[in-house]
Order: structure tokens, then C-alpha cells, then sequence
């Protein structure tokens, strides 16, 4: 071994290095240490995907049902409904049941609260009431103004009065003039096929015609007081007198156009019947336009029902009747 050649280092004696090296590294060329983040190689890829990402945006890698897509996605003659079953191809489960357990003949008519139908008792007790009233007050007018000497009562002073009158005709004095012969089977024709009509249409109402539930048995009860009156004396007898300036104004104004009408600020003699008749129709002219919606729905419940029978008669099964 030669003494002149130098011994080599051992590993143990190799430099360690010292903490003032990156520093130093850092200050001899501050534009590398800038381009070099820590971590080498695999802190400059983070840093490359981080600086592509805009702040605030959440990076997605599959995507989320419910999300909109876009329309580049979507190709072409894909129909809008096709697309969003596609956005969202799981339906709630409530949803799809209500589709399942909706029947197709289901219509508003079914949604109309459900309740008893009219009864021909209530009919009968309304109508009986009616009646029993008329009969009742015109008998009390007669003994009283026979006892008052014909004097009238004033109710109201200037308005409403309590008379005695005898009405041969209608309405208005309507065949006052024409003979027993004719004018009492007229009134005895019309009054019973009047209440043949208003019995037949009472049997035929829905539950939900509470108008004509009250006004048909009102009008029969007030049909049978006059008629009661007919029979009984060949003509009405009328007790409730009112005027008002509205009525002198209102037979001035048809006294412009039908000749020998009479002026005056008196409106015709009435008495019970006629007020119930006059509710009752009044209560019918509301139903008129209330029940429409309900006449729609019907229609179109009939019209379901057959298009279900015909569909069903296709297919060879047997068609269920239902009663509508």
C-alpha cells in the first residue's frame, strides 16, 4: 500500500447537509425557487391541475341524477319528454303508485263531495209547510178583515198593509175577465201538470242541487195553496198589499208601451203561495247556472264509461254496466 495515495472517504465521512443549503439555493436564483414548488415533480402536477380549476367550482366526475343536461348532449330527435326521463330515470314511488291505482274513467264528478241524495220526506214536509202556512194566513185574513169591516192594518206605514182581495184570475189579473168555464179548467190543467213536472224533476236530482232541493217542494206547496183556493172558492184570495215610489216608476215606464196599463205606486195583491213560488223559482234560476259544472262532469264521466266499454269490447272481455 502506498503511504502517498490518500485515503478515501467513508460514507460516515461524507458532508451531511446543512440547513443553510436550500436557503442558499433560494437566494443564488430566486426564479427556480419560484418554478419549483415543494414536493418536485409531483407538487408542480398538483399545482398545474390546481391552477386549471376556477375557485369555487366543484370538479364531478360522473354525473349526479337530477342534473340538467346539456343540450349538445342530448342527440338529435330526442323528443323534451324523452330527455328529461332520461335526466331523471328514477320516478318518485308515489307518483308512479298514484299513476298505477288511478282509474282512466275517473272524472271531477267523483271528486264531488259525496252526501245523500234529496228525499221525497223532505220534499213532502217542505211542501206541506208551505201549504199549511197559506192556508193558514188566508184564513186568518178573511175572519179578520170581516171583523175590521174591510179596515185595512197598517204593517208598515206607507209600504206594507194587510187587505182583503179576491183574485178570479192569474197573475197580473191574467183571465180575469173570461168565463167560469173556461178560466177555472185552465187553471186546473196547468196547476196539475205543474206539479207532475216538479215531482218528476225532484226524483231526478243530485245530491248537490241543494237550490232545487228547496225550491221545488216550495213552488208545489204554493201551486197547492191556489189551487186549493180554485177549487174551493173559483178564485185566490190575495191579503198583502205593499207599494213603493220603484212601482209607480215601473208601471209609468210600461204604460209607455202597452196601452191601458194602469199607473200606480201598488204592487199587485199577493199572499203565502206566491211568495213560495216566487223563493222557489228564484231558488231554481240558481241552480240553472250552478249545475253546469256538475252536468259537464257528468257528460264526460258517460262519455269515459262508454269509450271503457268499447275498449273493453275489443279486447274480448265483457263490459261492466255501470249506472250513471
Amino acid at each position: 500500500m502506498n503511504s502517498s495515495e490518500e485515503p478515501r472517504p467513508r460514507p460516515s465521512d461524507e458532508p451531511e447537509s446543512r440547513p443553510d443549503a436550500a436557503p442558499r439555493v433560494a437566494s443564488e436564483s430566486p426564479s427556480l425557487a419560484e418554478e419549483l414548488p415543494p414536493g418536485g415533480e409531483e407538487g408542480r402536477a398538483e399545482s398545474a391541475g390546481a391552477s386549471e380549476a376556477i375557485p369555487g367550482d366543484v370538479v364531478r366526475e360522473d354525473p349526479v341524477p337530477g342534473d340538467a343536461v346539456p343540450s349538445d348532449a342530448v342527440p338529435e330527435g330526442t323528443d323534451e319528454s324523452q330527455a328529461l326521463d332520461a335526466e331523471s330515470p328514477e320516478r318518485a314511488p308515489e307518483d308512479a303508485q298514484s299513476d298505477e291505482k288511478r282509474p282512466e274513467g275517473e272524472d271531477v264528478a267523483d271528486a264531488i263531495e259525496p252526501g245523500p241524495a234529496p228525499t221525497f220526506v223532505f220534499f213532502g214536509v217542505v211542501a206541506a209547510v208551505s201549504l199549511v202556512l197559506d192556508v193558514a194566513t188566508k184564513a186568518w185574513a178573511e175572519m179578520t178583515m170581516n171583523a175590521r169591516g174591510f179596515v185595512p192594518i197598517e204593517l208598515i206605514p206607507g209600504h206594507l198593509n194587510v187587505i182583503l182581495a179576491y183574485n178570479r184570475g192569474g197573475a197580473w189579473g191574467l183571465l180575469q175577465d173570461a168565463s167560469e168555464a173556461v178560466r177555472k179548467p185552465f187553471f186546473l190543467v196547468v196547476s196539475v201538470a205543474a206539479i207532475l213536472f216538479i215531482v218528476s224533476l225532484y226524483g231526478k236530482l243530485h245530491h248537490s242541487q241543494k237550490a232545487l232541493k228547496w225550491g221545488l217542494p216550495l213552488v208545489l206547496g204554493g201551486a197547492l195553496g191556489n189551487l186549493s183556493d180554485r177549487i174551493t172558492r173559483s178564485q185566490v184570495i190575495d191579503f198583502i198589499d205593499y207599494q213603493g215610489q220603484w212601482v209607480l216608476a215601473l208601471n209609468t215606464f210600461v204604460r209607455r208601451y202597452v196601452d191601458g196599463w194602469t199607473v200606480t205606486d201598488h204592487w199587485p195583491t199577493f199572499n203565502v203561495a206566491d211568495i213560495a213560488i216566487c223563493v222557489g223559482v228564484g231558488l231554481m234560476a240558481v241552480d240553472m247556472f250552478t249545475s253546469r259544472r256538475l252536468r259537464r262532469a257528468l257528460e264526460e264521466q258517460e262519455r269515459r264509461a262508454i269509450e271503457e266499454q268499447e275498449r273493453q269490447g275489443q279486447g274480448g272481455a265483457p263490459a261492466e254496466s255501470r249506472s250513471l
